[in-house]
């Protein structure tokens, strides 16, 4: 890793960074505080008589595999929620597919490399700033959900000794999707393909999870997306399942190795 690099990116970054982060911070302090409402006021008890019934479909509560009715699978809602996703996507997506595409596309990839620095020392450089950039928004959520929960007297439903490792499941999910992004990013010398690949996976992986939660029918295209193998229910009942982490480890390989295999072999042409 090239610390000059690193450091240009992450003062780069650092605006968008801090803004992410309060939004995702507030993000995940509002689903204990939904939980709360839904469990101690009348009105909450009201609606899950009306899902208990029939009236409301049991689906829509549990959205992509969570539960609204319970501490833990309120959070799993709140973090594969389309805000949660679009916010670490700014990351995992727009980052990475900007990180090389983009700067070939402005001209200036060129500036960055006629340093003594090898290609492959560049990607690393900015893989492992969007690992950072990753752990440190999934840092902001667990944080928030921590914090509120304590706020509302809902700690003790809550096994905090698993939280690490739902971390964990989280940065490697959003791992996966951004190691696709930035191999197309070194792929391309514009930012149009390279960002189109990047939320085309992204987006066809979220809707094959949440359509199978949703339709039981559609429930086989659940194991061809990424986002099936984060759990968070699941994880913070203390049943997580290795094969989730060995999965989204074995995509981020893979982009790796294409992104590693690729790159140091292609002719930048002058940008036009």
């Amino acid at each position: 890793m090239d610390r000059v690099l690193f450091g240009r990116t992450l003062r780069a970054q650092r605006t968008k960074l801090l803004i992410v982060l309060a939004a995702l911070a507030v993000w995940g302090a509002l689903m204990p505080l939904v939980y709360a409402e839904l469990i101690d006021t009348p009105l909450g008890a009201q609606f899950k008589q009306m899902v208990d019934s029939g009236i409301v479909p049991a689906q829509l509560t549990k959205f992509g595999g969570g539960d609204i009715f319970t501490l833990p699978g309120s959070i799993a809602l709140g973090l594969i929620h389309p805000i949660a996703v679009a916010l670490v996507c700014v990351f995992a997506i727009g980052f990475a597919a900007a990180a090389v595409a983009g700067e070939r596309q402005r001209g200036t990839l060129e500036v960055i490399l006629a340093r003594p620095i090898s290609r492959r020392t560049a990607y690393r450089t900015l893989l492992g700033s969007l690992i950072v950039f990753l752990c440190l928004a999934i840092l902001a959520v667990l944080a928030g959900t921590v914090a509120s929960s304590a706020a509302f007297g809902k700690l003790g439903e809550l096994k905090v000794g698993n939280m690490p490792l739902l971390g964990l499941n989280a940065v490697l999910l959003y791992t996966a999707l951004g190691s696709v992004a930035l191999a197309a990013s070194v792929s391309f010398d514009r930012l149009g393909p390279a960002l189109g690949i990047g939320l085309g996976f992204t987006i066809v992986s979220y809707f094959f999870e949440i359509l199978g939660s949703l339709w039981p029918a559609a429930e086989p295209l659940q194991p061809l997306s990424v986002f099936h193998y984060l759990d968070p229910q699941s994880v913070l009942d203390g049943k997580a399942a290795p094969f989730d982490l060995v999965v989204l480890a074995a995509v981020t390989l893979a982009g790796v190795a294409w992104a590693l295999a690729v790159f140091p072999r292609r002719d930048l042409a002058a940008p036009s």
